[in-house]
């Protein structure tokens, strides 16, 4: 059995699941209605394109020396602060501390690159 779709259709919208947290601060409002829309967004690419993307980025950033290479982290770090900002609510203590020290690990990578 493939998973695969074919060329042009869409995944159907995740059922059960809101978007936006209930009873959610002004501030977390105000992210979950920016972040919306680039959410959706991204539903729509194929499902290994952004993992692909990352991985570039990673790889790119790990093995460029300098500043590209501490950009190309920021640009890793900024996307997993973005998911980890948008999903908090819903994440365990532990899953929380794991993007946390993932997050900063890139970051620590990131500052190494630029001093080389």
């Amino acid at each position: 059995m493939s998973t695969n779709r074919p060329a042009g259709r869409r995944r159907p919208p995740v059922r059960g699941q809101p978007l936006y947290t209930p009873d959610a601060s002004r501030a977390r409002q105000s992210v979950e209605r920016r972040s919306a829309a680039p959410l959706l967004f991204l539903r729509q690419l194929p499902v290994w394109l952004m993992p692909l993307v990352l991985v570039v980025l990673l790889i790119a950033g790990l093995a460029v020396h300098g500043i590209a290479g501490a950009l190309a982290l920021c640009g890793v770090a900024l996307v997993l602060g973005w998911l980890a900002l948008v999903s908090w609510p819903r994440l365990s203590p532990a899953g929380r501390l794991a993007r946390i020290l993932v997050l900063a690990l890139v970051l620590v990578g990131a500052v190494i690159q630029a001093t080389k």
